[in-house]
């Protein structure tokens, strides 16, 4: 019995570790829509996408780049055509203020004379 539940734990861990893994033509696609986000070229990009077959709504929200999201990742590389393509798939945040003014809104200026 204890045999049994050991192995089967190893080969769950085995499972666990082999899923969460990136195979080396994953890497190879990710790594080359990174360079080719990057080249600011709207043909070499499109040309990428298509031929590794790629999600743009699961892949970019999650795509990292040399640290950065995608999204900034081309935007800090000059590529402003792929940012605005990529623009509508990047996270965002939201913010909302009151345009109303109340006092506690008005600033205080100390003038020392």
């Amino acid at each position: 019995m204890f045999k049994t539940l050991v192995i089967a734990g190893a080969a769950l861990a085995m499972t666990f570790s082999a899923s969460a893994a990136m195979t080396p033509q994953m890497e190879t696609a990710l790594i080359s829509v990174c360079k080719a986000g990057a080249s600011n070229s709207n043909y070499r990009f499109n040309n990428t996408m298509k031929s590794y077959r790629i999600n743009k709504s699961r892949i970019f929200p999650r795509l990292v780049c040399n640290g950065e999201s995608f999204y900034n990742f081309a935007l800090n590389a000059g590529a402003d055509k792929t940012a605005a393509k990529i623009a509508p798939y990047a996270r965002g945040t939201v913010t909302i203020k009151d345009i109303a003014q109340t006092e506690q809104d008005s600033d205080f200026y100390v003038v020392n004379y």
